[in-house]
């Protein structure tokens, strides 16, 4: 799905995704990212959802995120509350949806000026 810009004051948005990518400012991605609106893209969960960690989910607060928008996937999963611990801890909001749903919160939450953080799950592409 491509994204129509807008005139906001984000550098980094999510202007596509679909089955194996999202892209960031027409940039693909093929594998697990974290960014937000003034944090470049960098690798994150690169190796899937079932391989999560406390020390990912621990990693995002350096960025000091208002709140966190984790994408799973191509599908909703829900993470356990162990992986969340150290947002929870920190009183940092978060919201788990599929990527693609991530992908659009997170540049609405952007471009409303917050301090959105996202941490997208790329699932590799389907071979059909």
């Amino acid at each position: 799905m491509k994204f129509q810009a807008e005139n906001n004051q984000a550098a980094f948005t999510v202007s596509a995704h679909g089955p194996g990518f999202v892209e960031v400012n027409h940039v693909r991605y093929q594998q697990g990212i974290r960014l937000g609106s003034d944090t470049p893209p960098a690798p994150w969960a690169e190796n899937g959802f079932a391989e999560l960690t406390e020390q990912d989910f621990a990693r995002l607060l350096e960025f000091e995120p208002e709140v966190v928008i984790v994408g799973t996937g191509e599908r909703q999963r829900f993470a356990a509350p162990a992986l969340l611990r150290a947002l929870i801890q920190r009183g940092i909001g978060f919201e788990v949806m599929s990527t693609a749903a991530a992908c659009r919160t997170y540049n609405i939450l952007v471009g409303e000026g917050r301090r959105a953080l996202a941490a997208l799950i790329v699932d590799a592409a389907s071979q059909e």
